[in-house]
């Protein structure tokens, strides 16, 4: 018995792993609002990226945001920039 539970764990990771890995599954992209880390201050790349955004739409760059502010920001940015919306699409 102590076989067959130790062949099911991995097969069950790896099928999770499969889904995550080719971006199927419903939660590959969840709403900023949801993240439980949202109230946190954006990354080191979301402040670079946004501050790149930010210049090509001579817009003001706030470095005070969270992580699902600057989210937000950077969606918005990014259609008003063109910039990144490829890779979306």
């Amino acid at each position: 018995m102590n076989t067959n539970e130790e062949k099911q764990i991995p097969q069950n990771e790896n099928s999770a792993n499969d889904q995550h890995n080719g971006l199927t599954g419903s939660n590959t992209v969840k709403n900023p609002d949801d993240w439980t880390t949202g109230d946190e201050p954006m990354t080191g790349a979301q402040q670079s990226y946004l501050k790149t955004l930010s210049d090509e739409a001579g817009e003001s760059f706030d470095e005070t945001l969270s992580k699902s502010e600057a989210s937000k920001r950077i969606d918005e940015l990014q259609h008003k920039t063109g910039r990144g919306l490829e890779s979306h699409q």
